[in-house]
């Protein structure tokens, strides 16, 4: 079996930037991913990245995975996890399609997608139902669509989409967006986006595709007199994209790893898990602030105290501190 200095679950802005640290530090690295650039990838621009004004998420992750190349790592596309058992002092990860062996494991595999939980929501995922705005988006030019959600990601999606579609209704179960302010100002300077604000999906009709969504009343709303939506309505639409959140997915490591009650990896500030050798970095851990410059430093940290671990296995020096400090 081919063995590994470092394994990385995924392929976002955290665990390529692992890659290239790691990389950089000449161990032999794997990157083990379903897809390239997880939630990065679906990002048609993305203007807050330093010294980047303006990018598109699949060409970031691309040039990401090619410098982690440039130094090395080896990346796999289309491969799932399934487990992950320690092996003596090594750790054997199985996937789909074969078993690698690792001094070391970085877990980096984000978060997925929340799913709707409406009646007619798997009867229709495909078929007018959607969870990203940038794949499927072109499929619905100068129709009539709606967003759900009120972060980030529906802002970023609703301001895409509005772009491409006749009309977008953005429905959010509260008066205010938890999203940036600079999008929010955006989003209410668009003449074809329309505020439901205090309001929720409870249900999708349709024949064969998505015909129609019924809305009715948040109970999270404070103020049933202010909703701009009027109560149970009915909206005629061709499309639906959803951007409620995201979870980790972490079944195949809960067993091994501590979790929190989101299922989110628990970390110390070096990007050390409950067991040694190993790490975690980006959305999948507890830090609040979900972004990809903040995962790129996460991914940085893992990869170098990864490294800092098979130097102490093997009983050499570890460079705990840069910059030469004590």
């Amino acid at each position: 079996m081919n063995k590994y200095d470092v394994i990385i679950i995924g392929a976002g802005p955290a665990g390529l930037t692992s890659a290239i640290y790691a990389g950089r530090r000449v161990l032999k690295t794997l990157v083990l991913t379903m897809n390239l650039g997880g939630q990065m990838n679906l990002t048609e621009h993305i203007e807050n990245y330093p010294g980047v004004d303006l990018t598109g998420g699949a060409d970031l992750s691309l040039k990401m995975m090619e410098q982690a190349k440039k130094f090395g790592a080896e990346v796999m596309l289309n491969q799932e996890v399934l487990a992950i058992e320690k092996k003596e002092d090594d750790f054997l990860v199985k996937t789909t399609s074969g078993e690698y062996e690792s001094q070391t494991v970085i877990l980096a595999f984000g978060k997925a997608p929340r799913k709707l939980e409406v009646e007619g929501a798997d009867k229709y995922l495909g078929k007018g139902l959607s969870y990203c705005a940038t794949c499927d988006g072109p499929l619905f030019k100068n129709k009539i669509i709606a967003v759900v959600g009120g972060g980030n990601s529906a802002l970023g999606g609703a301001l895409y989409l509005s772009e491409l579609a006749e009309k977008v209704y953005l429905i959010h179960r509260s008066e205010t967006f938890r999203g940036d302010e600079i999008l929010v100002n955006k989003i209410k300077n668009k003449s074809n986006i329309e505020l439901v604000l205090n309001s929720e999906v409870s249900a999708l009709e349709g024949e064969e595709v998505l015909e129609k969504i019924k809305i009715k009343d948040s109970v999270s709303g404070s103020d049933p007199s202010s909703h701009e939506a009027s109560k149970d309505r009915t909206i005629d639409i061709d499309g639906v994209f959803i951007e409620i959140g995201y979870e980790v997915k972490a079944d195949f490591v809960k067993s091994l790893v501590k979790v929190d009650e989101l299922s989110q990896i628990i970390t110390d500030s070096e990007g050390k898990t409950s067991v040694e050798g190993i790490f975690a970095a980006g959305d999948l851990i507890q830090s609040p602030y979900k972004q990809i410059a903040i995962s790129v430093g996460q991914g940085a940290t893992a990869a170098l105290s990864a490294y800092d671990y098979i130097q102490k296995k093997q009983g050499k020096t570890t460079v705990r501190v840069d910059w030469g400090q004590k």
